[in-house]
């Protein structure tokens, strides 16, 4: 898949290193902010994994930590999913929200990985996109963490921080993981995710970002800013 070309004028390489420079400082700034940022999943297998971030859409992180220890339990294997009665598994995973839909994915999904995969989650990114539920999101999601291939994956966090910082200009989450790309050294690609969500969820909040205390607010051409969606100003004296 070629990398979506940014709107606009082509810019000078000059450009593109500071650009890269400056994204470079951010990271920097942010891992030694949250060094032991980490997907906030709890998973034993790759197959954990894939299913709890089927749950954690629309829903946070923390909830699926709740309901995934009894489930995984109850459907230790792809097996045992695969072959889950569908309005059980609904009442199972009905606090994650939206719960219809994903006991819906999760069973097809994991049919896909006994018809077609032997049971095994696969690692590639072609691979991962044919089974049902599973977008690129959570596919980078499954490369990055169990697998250790680095992926972005593009999550409500990520998006709305890369726009912030300037590291793209688009909303699209496809277009958003190519930019990032674009800006960072591959072997970072995992961990940036990581960095940006706990800083999303810490320090710049949707609502009402801390810019005063943020690490990178001398680096972000939105600290201080009032948004549409809700910001932060900077105070002024009496």
């Amino acid at each position: 898949m070629k990398t979506p070309k940014a709107d606009g004028r082509k810019k000078s390489k000059p450009e593109i290193a500071a650009e890269k420079a400056r994204a470079g400082k951010i990271y920097a700034l942010l891992a030694r902010e949250y060094p032991d940022s980490k997907v906030a999943l709890n998973f034993s297998t790759p197959f954990e994994l894939l299913i709890a971030t089927i749950l954690s859409a629309q829903c946070t992180d923390a909830r699926v930590n709740m309901v995934t220890p009894s489930l995984f339990r109850k459907y230790p294997t792809p097996a045992s999913f695969a072959g889950a009665d569908q309005g059980e598994l609904e009442q199972d995973i009905r606090s994650t929200g939206f719960f219809r839909q994903k006991a819906k994915s999760v069973i097809s999904c994991s049919r896909s990985l006994v018809e077609k995969f032997g049971g095994e989650v696969p690692h590639t990114m072609d691979e991962l996109l044919t089974m049902d539920g599973v977008g690129r999101k959570t596919a980078n999601v499954l490369l990055g963490n169990a697998f250790g291939i680095p992926g972005i994956a593009v999550d409500t966090h990520v998006g709305r921080l890369a726009l912030k910082l300037g590291f793209t200009k688009h909303e699209d989450p496809v277009k958003v993981e190519y930019d990032l790309m674009e800006l960072f050294p591959r072997e970072k690609w995992t961990q940036l995710c990581h960095l940006l969500m706990s800083h999303g969820r810490r320090v710049c909040a949707a609502r009402l970002p801390k810019c005063e205390v943020c690490a990178v607010s001398g680096l972000c051409p939105s600290a201080f800013k009032a948004s549409a969606k809700g910001g932060s100003k900077k105070k002024k004296g009496k």
